[in-house]
Order: structure tokens, then C-alpha cells, then sequence
């Protein structure tokens, strides 16, 4: 984009960085808002009362000492605003920085500092925390959301260690941004290529992510480039110290800085590092890695207690751009440099509270000097305003102070934030704070007016350049060769100037007010002359601009009747081909009338061939209905022929099975009738109960010559030792109590002796021959069934005895009205001989009561 008119000469320019005409006769207060600390414990004891947005009143505890006095009247303090203690981060923001970050977008200066004694959440409503910032970040956010679309490119602006700022052409902006960049993605350590992130301290632990505000946006110049500076420094035993410095204060000290006064009397930190970003985030990072060096300290009061006064500096560079709206003017008189200070102030504090020594001690009395050195200036300059006084206002006797002369001088506006906590223990230093922060309201601070001088071009021209760009691209895109021949002209504002400044002759002889008078007119002058020669080479393009525009006409009125000649021609034509369009319209209207009814036929026969398929359909349906439930009965008639089937068979199994176990026993019994031909058989009679037979045998077995056992012949016992049937002497073992078996037949024992527990072997080998043992269990028909273990007790050759079981005699009783398969017969009494398994049975006739 290019313009016609040169440069504005340098006497129509801004001639300084700080505002020139300043209106002394309006003065504004310091304004102090007072915040309330929640109770941090359920039983502390509050000596506070809020009785208005504006009002606290104070009753002295009992523990204090005006109480101890009889001095316990109540006292009432008034503020600009009262937070009540569940007021809310951005409340307290919107209140007291907020039009502080509006000034200073406007080129007004600000300071703002947070006071209170220790623990009293200064530090909290200043920084705040990751997720409720405070009023810091808050501050960068609200400033970056109003600038972000007009900052100046990285490097543009850059420090030149006096306070103050040059501008860099883009060139030179470029080459630093690559340094820059290749020196933070190619850092050497230890002989190695590591990658780091700019702007970040890489040797630490990564920030916290946080929440940014992006609610609030104020209005600002938009033909301004802007940029944002940062500068962290803490105020430590009165020494001033620099918290951004690239020196590690583990590996080395850092170093004090000096306090100095620039060429426009404005008081800096001498070499102190200035830091350029470009966001909220960016600054906040920025300020984690200072806060990270700053100095705090345990105490009785605080546990993380801040044992310096730390001074966050936002400072905002802002410069006109060119008559073309796209590069920054690079005079430096244009540029406007404003700033704000946020002051965490460290708590005042008594030694008999936190029982400080050392050099925490040291700390603190450093801290309660700088403090009384600002509340002794207030204190001055009050009394300088109030009783017409020229006192030496003493700024010098502490750093703190120094550095912050020129806004009690008229250089910004003054805030401040009590913090105060309301436990009855911290009465004695709260009354202190709230007589300190009562004096300061009396205090009143000149406020200052920027002129900013009208370099004459035109408003919204870096708008405008970005509309004409976007145009002519798309003209170019659109294949149009003469978008690059298009020019655009913003021209000049036909303005002399701002008005005349106002001021207060009290002195005739003030050269310096003529002086500035001389310069402002000869700035309007200058105005005029140049306004008037862009006024008179407008008017000769004008004129040059209307010979064109008059020649033009002439040849657009010749091609024009030619046209009209060629237009009456073509409308001939025009006429036949539209009666030709006709006759093509009705034959067409003819074929779709025809298409119409063919579709309309086509459509009736789909529809009756859709209905066949849904009669069809219906009756596939039916028939496979009809198919399952026949399947159904028959394989219902199917399973029930089977079970049939297998209950017939096992009915047969069954019986074949009862002949088989007939068959079976006949032969078992034959078998030992005829292996035991040489046993003796004993009849005995029944004598309770009348029987059909006379006799039951039983078949005892004889323990043949050799002495052995009939299954594998193996000797078990001492073949000398021998006796008769006759001295048998038995021990009839019967463990545990076994049911009556009165009714059945018993073995005959003549000698016995009857034990139910067995102590020791002495027992069985004490006189005794043979061994019976009386068990009884349930048979498979559920009858109670005793079994006589019979057994030899014969002497071993090692002087013991062995018992050998030889005979086991199976005892029923059974109910003579019990349905049983065995007619004839109520109780059977059966032997078994465990050599060859024959049993012989002896059968008693069913008894008649």
C-alpha cells in the first residue's frame, strides 16, 4: 500500500515519552479498599464487625493492651470499599486494578501494593492460586485480551538500559527473532545438544497449568503497535535485587542493584532485566520463575512468610504506525511508555509474636524500617497539603520509597489494599495498619492528563490496509492483472491539533510555559502548511483526474450507438428463435403428458405385483406352520413310543436280573454244602417263638491239620500250642450300645467275658481263646443287621498273641408283616466262611403272637 503524502515533519510529533501538559489543579486521593481475612479456625475469636461496604468497627479484646488501659472504646474505620471475607478473586479485581489496567493501556502510570501484617493474605490476593488468581494475573490477562490483535512484532521495541526504549527496523527485529530461536532450541551442556523451551527455566519443575480469564476486554487504539515488558525485583534488607536474573543464587550471589533517575526524572531499577512476552501465560511463567527465588521464611505466625517487599512491573510500550497502517513509526518522541506496579509488601510483625532471632530477627527490623519510612512520607506529604508546609518529604531514607517518589509526586495513580486478619490475637497490629491505611486516604496525588498530539493521519488506516490486502488478493486470484497496479490512499486528517493546553501563570517570568506555548503553534503551523499543499496537489489530480474521465465519455458515447445498431440486430434474431422455442415447448409438453400416463401404468402393475408376492407369501407362511406342528406330534408320539420302550425293557431287565441273583445264591450255597462236608452243624432249638422247622444248622468252620489259612496256607501261629473246642474261653467285645437282638439266634459261648473298650493287649491274651467282635449297621433294605466277627486268639512264638478272623455270622430281624420277596421265613441267621464264600442259611418259621 502506498500513500502520496511524505512524513509528518518532526515538530508535528509526540515530543516525549511522559506526559508534557500536565492539569495540576484536579487531585485525587489515595484510594484504600480494605479486605477481610476468613477465620482460618472455628474457635479464634473475631474483634472486627463490617457494618457497611465502606465502615469496619473494632472492639479491642480483653488480651490487648488499650483494654488493659481502660482505653476499650470501639473504633470505626472508613475505607473506599470493605471486601467482606467471602468476596471473590475477580470482585476484588474488577474494583481496584481494573481501571488501573485502563490507564495504563491509556499511557497512565499506576501503583498498587497490598499491605498488612503478616498472615493477613496479602500474597493470596495479589497472586492468588492456579485456579483463583489474583489480582496479578488477572491483570495480564484482561491486558493481553485488549492488545492481542496489535502487537508489535518480537524485538521491535527493545530496552535500552536507561528506562526507556528504541525501535528496531524489521530487519534487525528478524535477526534477533532468529538468534533468539536458534539459541533456545540449540543450547551446548556438558558437551552435549540439549532442546529447551524459551522463556522457561528448564533446571526447575514445569509451571502448573492455570484457568485464563478471557471475559474481559478493554478498547484500544488499533492504529497503535503495541508491546509488553516485564520486570520482577525484590526489595530484600534494603537492598534492591533483581529476580528475573539469569544468575543461579545457588551457584552465585545475586547482586544488589541501584536506584536511579532517568533523563525525564522517572526512578528505575539501573540494569535490571526487562523481559519481552506475548501472553498472559507467558508472563505468568515468567513471574513463577522469580517467585521461585524470592526470599521467604518459616515463622510463628506464617509458614511460608515473605521476608522482602517484591515489585511486579507490567510496563506497556505503545507507538503509532505509519500513514499505511503497517509498519511502527520509528521516531522515538511518538512513542508512549506506561507502566504498573503491583507491591506485595512483606508483613509488619513483633518480635514477641514470632520469636524471631538471627537473622530472621535482622529481616524483620529491616522490614518494620521500610515500612515506617512509607507511612513517615505519607505522613509529610500530607501535612505539606493540609497546613501549606514545604517539608523535605523523606524518599531516600528507604529503597522502597525511592523507588516509588515519582506516583506520590504525580506521576500515576495510588492504590493500596489492606489486608487485614480479625482474630482478637492480632488486634494490637491491626490498629495499627488501620490508623496507617486512615492517614493515606488523606493523602491526595496530582493526576496527570496525556495529551497525545495528532500526527495528522487518518483513524482505522490499519483496517483499512488489511481490507485493501484481502482485496487485491482475491483479485489476483481470480486471474485479474491489474489488481497489482491498484494503489490506495489514505490521505491525511485535516486537523490542526488538539486544543490549547491549560495553565497556571503564577509566575510571569515562566519561561518554560512560553516555551511550550512556542512549540505548540509552531506544531500547528506546520500543520497548516502542509495541509495546505496536500489541499493543492488534491485539487490539481482532481482536474487531471476530469480531462480522463471527460475523454473517456466522449469514446463510450461513439462505442454506444454502435451497440445500439448491433442490439437491434440481435433482438431480430432474438424474436425467430423464440418463435422456434415455442413450437419446441409444445411438442415437448405433448411427449410428457404421453411419459406421464406410461408411468402411471407402470405403477399400477408394480403395485398388483407387490400384492401376488404378499398373497403368495402368506400362504408359504401358512403351509410351514401347518408343517411344524405335524413335526411337533410326531416326534411328541415319537418320545413317548421310546419311553415306553425303555420302561418295558428295564421291567424285563429287571426280572432277568432277579433270576440271575436266584441263580446265584443256589449256586453259593451248594457250593459251601459241598466244600464244608467235614463241619460240625449245630441245632440249636428256638425256645421263645414256636418255628415250622425244628432245626437250624450251623456250620462251623475247623481249622484244618497244617494250621494254616485257607487262602494262601500261611502259618499263623505256634503249631504246639493247641486246644480243645471245649476250654475255649471267649471275650465278647460289644463297643458301644447295640440294640437287643433277643429275637434272633446268638452263638454259644459258654465261657465269656463281656468288655465294651479294649485299654491294653493284656485284656485279649489274659486266659482267652477266641474273640468276638458285635457290630451292627443297616442292610440295603433298610433292616437292622448285626454282624459276629469271630476270630482264634493264638500265642506267637515271640511270647505275644495274634488274633485271626476266621467266621462272620450276619444277625436280621425281620417284621412279620414286612412285604419281602422270601415267603415263608421271619428271621435268617447266615455264616459266611470267608475261605471259600459259601453261606449257609438256617431258616426259622414266622412266629404267630
Amino acid at each position: 500500500m502506498k500513500s502520496t503524502r511524505p512524513k509528518p515533519p518532526v515538530s508535528a510529533r509526540k515530543p516525549s515519552s511522559r506526559p508534557r501538559f500536565v492539569n495540576m489543579t484536579s487531585k485525587d486521593p489515595v484510594q484504600v479498599f480494605c479486605r477481610v481475612r476468613p477465620m482460618q479456625y472455628p474457635t479464634d475469636v473475631s474483634c472486627m464487625k463490617i457494618i457497611s461496604d465502606r465502615t469496619i468497627v473494632i472492639t479491642p479484646p480483653e488480651s490487648s493492651a488499650n483494654f488493659r488501659n481502660a482505653n476499650n472504646k470501639e473504633i470505626q474505620t472508613t475505607f473506599t470499599k470493605v471486601f467482606k471475607p467471602e468476596t471473590s478473586q475477580r470482585e476484588v479485581f474488577n474494583c481496584t486494578a481494573l481501571p488501573l489496567v485502563e490507564s495504563l493501556i491509556h499511557g497512565k502510570n499506576g501503583l498498587l501494593f497490598t499491605y498488612g501484617v503478616t498472615g493477613s493474605g496479602k500474597t493470596f490476593t495479589m497472586t492468588g492460586e492456579h485456579q483463583n488468581g489474583g489480582i496479578m494475573p488477572r491483570s495480564l490477562d484482561v491486558l493481553f485480551n485488549s492488545i492481542t490483535n496489535y502487537q508489535a512484532k518480537k524485538f521491535v521495541f527493545k530496552p535500552d538500559k536507561l528506562n526507556s526504549f528504541d525501535i528496531q527496523t524489521e530487519a534487525d527485529a528478524m535477526l534477533e527473532r532468529q538468534q533468539e530461536l536458534h539459541a533456545g532450541l540449540m543450547t551446548p551442556r556438558n558437551g552435549k545438544i540439549r532442546i529447551k523451551r524459551q522463556d522457561s527455566d528448564s533446571d526447575s519443575n514445569p509451571t502448573v497449568t492455570r484457568e485464563p480469564d478471557e471475559s474481559q476486554i478493554l478498547n484500544v487504539d488499533p492504529d497503535n503497535a503495541y508491546a509488553v515488558f516485564i520486570t520482577y525485583v525484590e526489595i530484600y534488607n534494603n537492598s534492591v535485587y533483581d529476580l528475573l536474573d539469569d544468575e543461579d543464587p545457588r551457584t552465585k550471589t545475586l547482586q544488589s542493584k541501584i536506584v536511579r533517575e532517568d533523563g525525564n526524572k522517572n526512578m528505575y531499577v539501573h540494569a535490571v532485566t526487562e523481559i519481552e512476552v506475548k501472553s498472559a501465560d507467558e508472563a505468568f511463567e515468567v513471574f513463577q520463575r522469580g517467585q521461585r527465588k524470592r526470599r521467604v521464611a518459616h515463622t510463628a505466625l506464617n509458614a511460608e512468610s515473605s521476608r522482602s517487599h517484591s515489585v511486579f512491573t507490567i510496563r506497556l510500550v505503545q507507538s503509532p504506525l505509519n500513514s499505511e497502517g503497517e509498519n511502527v513509526i520509528s521516531e522515538k518522541r511518538l512513542m508512549c511508555i506506561s507502566q504498573l506496579s503491583l507491591v506485595d509488601l512483606a508483613g509488619s510483625e513483633r518480635t514477641n509474636r514470632t520469636k524471631n532471632t538471627g537473622q530472621r530477627l535482622r529481616e524483620a527490623g529491616n522490614i518494620n524500617n521500610s515500612l515506617m519510612t512509607l507511612r513517615s512520607c505519607l505522613e509529610i506529604l500530607r501535612e505539606n497539603q493540609t497546613q501549606g508546609t514545604n517539608k523535605i518529604v523523606p524518599y531516600r531514607d528507604s529503597k522502597l520509597t525511592h523507588l516509588f517518589k515519582n506516583y506520590f509526586d504525580g506521576e500515576g495513580k495510588v492504590e493500596m489494599i489492606v489486608c487485614v486478619n480479625p482474630r482478637a490475637d492480632d488486634y494490637d497490629e491491626t490498629i495499627q495498619v488501620m490508623k496507617f491505611a486512615e492517614m493515606s486516604q488523606e493523602v491526595q496525588i496530582a493526576r496527570p492528563t496525556a495529551n497525545k498530539l495528532d500526527i495528522g493521519f487518518t483513524p482505522g488506516r490499519r483496517q483499512a490496509n488489511k481490507i485493501f490486502k484481502e482485496a487485491r488478493s482475491r483479485l489476483e486470484k481470480e486471474g485479474r492483472t491489474e489488481a497489482a497496479d491498484l494503489e490506495i490512499d489514505l490521505g491525511l486528517v485535516y486537523s490542526l491539533g488538539g486544543p490549547f493546553p491549560e495553565f497556571d501563570m503564577t509566575n510571569p517570568h515562566d519561561d518554560k510555559i512560553i516555551t511550550t506555548l512556542m512549540q505548540f503553534l509552531e506544531q500547528r503551523i506546520n500543520n497548516r502548511n502542509l495541509l495546505r499543499s496536500d489541499l493543492e496537489k488534491k485539487q490539481n489530480d482532481f482536474r487531471k483526474m476530469l480531462l480522463a474521465i471527460e475523454q473517456e465519455n466522449n469514446l463510450l458515447k461513439t462505442e454506444n450507438i454502435s451497440l445500439k445498431a448491433v442490439s437491434a440486430q440481435q433482438k431480430k434474431t432474438l424474436d425467430a428463435l423464440g418463435n422456434h422455442i415455442n413450437k419446441t415447448e409444445t411438442q415437448i409438453n405433448s411427449l410428457l403428458r404421453k411419459l406421464n400416463n406410461a408411468n402411471e401404468t407402470i405403477k399400477n402393475l408394480q403395485q398388483e405385483l407387490r400384492d401376488r408376492d404378499l398373497v403368495l407369501n402368506q400362504r408359504l407362511i401358512d403351509k410351514q406352520k401347518v408343517k411344524q406342528k405335524y413335526n411337533y406330534k410326531m416326534q411328541a408320539e415319537t418320545d413317548k413310543m421310546h419311553r415306553e420302550l425303555e420302561t418295558k425293557l428295564k421291567q424285563q431287565q429287571q426280572k432277568l436280573h432277579d433270576q440271575m441273583k436266584e441263580k446265584d445264591n443256589k449256586l453259593k450255597l451248594m457250593k459251601q454244602i459241598l466244600d464244608d462236608e467235614g463241619n460240625v452243624i449245630s441245632i440249636k432249638e428256638s425256645q421263645d417263638l414256636p418255628v415250622n422247622n425244628d432245626i437250624k444248622q450251623k456250620f462251623t468252620p475247623q481249622t484244618p491239620n497244617d494250621a494254616r489259612s485257607r487262602k494262601d496256607r500261611v502259618p499263623v501261629a505256634n503249631l504246639r500250642h493247641r486246644r480243645s473246642q471245649s476250654a475255649d474261653r471267649w471275650i465278647d467285645h460289644r463297643p458301644g450300645a447295640l440294640v437287643p437282638t433277643g429275637t434272633v439266634l446268638q452263638p454259644l459261648m459258654r465261657r465269656r467275658r463281656s468288655v465294651t473298650k479294649l485299654t491294653s493287649p493284656k485284656e485279649i491274651t489274659d486266659g482267652a481263646s477266641r474273640y468276638l467282635l458285635v457290630a451292627q449297621e443297616q442292610d440295603t433294605d433298610g433292616e437292622l443287621e448285626t454282624k459276629l466277627y469271630k476270630a482264634d486268639i493264638l500265642p506267637t512264638s515271640g511270647g505275644g498273641a495274634q488274633v485271626v478272623f476266621n467266621d462272620v455270622e450276619c444277625l436280621k430281624q425281620l417284621s412279620p408283616v414286612s412285604n419281602r420277596k422270601r415267603s415263608g421265613t421271619s428271621d435268617v441267621r447266615e455264616s459266611t466262611d470267608p475261605d471259600n464264600n459259601l453261606i449257609t442259611e438256617t431258616k426259622r418259621p414266622k412266629v404267630v403272637k
